[in-house]
């Protein structure tokens, strides 16, 4: 497997709690970003992985604009080849209230912001470059189309790959993660190449 340094964006609202998928969605985003981080280092030695709380708090934490000063994302470690480190921030990530507002757990479009800086600095400038984000939190209709295409465009302009990973709440959220998609991937509806929004697993 080719070189690549993947950020992920991991869901830690409340909403996580819901025990749709057994035990909790936590725990089965958790398992799937365990196998995740398994498989990247594992594919290549030199790749790295980084952890991104997309609920976090108000002393390290990059808003979108969208809401109030303590929602935002949290970056856990930076993209790292060291287990120890990666593994760390997975068992650590808190549960928190709601993101950006009293209606969302999570703020994506500051996330993405933070993830593709985190990218941006990694250590090796070297190989590709992937952002995988879980969302179990219903995204209303005041997260704005326009600023999710805006952070798509930017991961496309950065060269950054995106792929979705949708853990319930399919029916609220699949309009507007595909809008994101499409935007990174510089298509209109339909999707493809650098990722997909999927019911329980990531396109790549």
């Amino acid at each position: 497997m080719p070189l690549e340094s993947c950020i992920i964006l991991l869901d830690n609202s409340e909403y996580m709690r819901n025990g749709d998928y057994v035990p909790t969605r936590l725990e089965a985003q958790h398992d799937a970003a365990n196998l995740l981080v398994n498989h990247k280092t594992q594919s290549n030695p030199e790749s790295t992985v980084g952890v991104i709380a997309m609920s976090g708090t108000t002393a390290t934490t990059v808003g979108s604009g969208s809401g109030g000063g303590t929602s935002g994302a949290q970056l856990l470690v930076s993209p790292t080849d060291d287990m120890g480190k990666i593994l760390a921030a997975l068992h650590g990530v808190p549960t928190r209230g709601p993101g950006a507002s009293t209606a969302s757990g999570v703020d994506i479009p500051a996330s993405v912001q933070v993830a593709s800086l985190a990218l941006k600095h990694r250590r090796n400038k070297n190989g590709m470059q992937r952002v995988v984000v879980f969302v179990g939190s219903p995204l209303g209709d005041e997260v704005d189309n326009r600023i999710l295409q805006r952070a798509g465009r930017q991961l496309k302009k950065n060269n950054v790959a995106i792929d979705v990973v949708a853990l319930g709440e399919l029916e609220v959220n699949e309009e507007r993660l595909r809008v994101l998609v499409d935007a990174a991937n510089g298509t209109g509806a339909g999707g493809g190449g650098a990722g997909g929004a999927g019911g329980a697993g990531a396109d790549g």
